[in-house]
């Protein structure tokens, strides 16, 4: 059986990331390592998730020295992933019971080098208040809107030959993430089945319609070189696809 490794940063999400861990735990397809990054300075509740996790030796806990971001702690737990294949978790988002078996069974019948799938978004008591279908997405598609959900992609290791790094972007950090590896030829396949909640929650970044915007400019203008016209006219399909996407949920 393949290992799988999860890549989970957490900060400042105690009321669901006790939840998120059971999700994980619970899955039918058991050959897994589950990567936290523990990434903000609160000894009381590290000391509550340590013993939440100590009685499962698939779990590993790695401490950052200081608050880096989720990007930078993405970074760190793919260097220390020893899987043939990664997948991503957001500490507030769940997964259905059978989502690795599903995908890897998706992508090695297929030989998919990358996948995602489609995904409920849940809000803060975890009521479905939405609904994103998975569609095949290259670099020409995934440029105009981002329709990956981060805890819905599972891809190979070898990907990560590419030497391919999450930035330090407090928002769209993962858009410019799978940006750069659709750049390089890898496109992602939908696997249209439903195995992720994705939580909307008030006080999150994603959230906030101004950090977005921002960090929705500099994706073009910074990341991808972008001239500045260009860059707004991006921008502006960007914010349109995703009021698109709020208004047909």
């Amino acid at each position: 059986m393949e290992l799988v490794s999860i890549i989970m940063p957490y900060y400042q999400k105690k009321d669901y990331v006790f939840e998120t861990i059971k999700h994980v735990i619970n899955q039918s397809y058991k050959n897994f390592e589950l990567i936290i990054i523990f990434d903000e300075n609160d000894e009381k509740f590290l000391k509550k998730l340590q013993n939440f996790i100590q009685s499962d030796q698939r779990i590993k806990l790695i401490l950052n020295e200081k608050n880096i971001g989720a990007g930078e702690s993405r970074n760190i737990g793919i260097n220390h992933a020893r899987g043939n294949y990664i997948c991503f978790l957001d500490s507030d988002d769940l997964w259905m019971q059978n989502k690795i078996e599903h995908q890897l069974n998706f992508m090695e019948k297929n030989n998919y080098m990358i996948s995602h799938t489609s995904y409920h978004i849940i809000n803060k008591d975890d009521k479905v208040i939405g609904f994103r279908e998975a569609k095949y997405l290259d670099y020409n598609k995934l440029i105009y809107s981002c329709d990956v959900g981060l805890s819905t992609v599972m891809m190979r290791k070898e990907i990560l030959k590419k030497n391919i790094k999450f930035c330090n972007q407090k928002t769209k950090e993962d858009y410019i993430y799978w940006l750069n590896i659709s750049s390089e030829g890898f496109n992602f396949f939908p696997l249209k089945k439903t195995l992720v909640n994705w939580r909307k929650t008030s006080n999150s970044l994603s959230s906030s319609i101004i950090q977005k915007l921002f960090d929705g400019y500099k994706v073009y203008r910074i990341h991808l070189k972008f001239g500045i016209l260009k860059s707004i006219l991006h921008l502006l399909l960007l914010s349109f696809n995703f009021l698109k996407k709020v208004i047909l949920k």
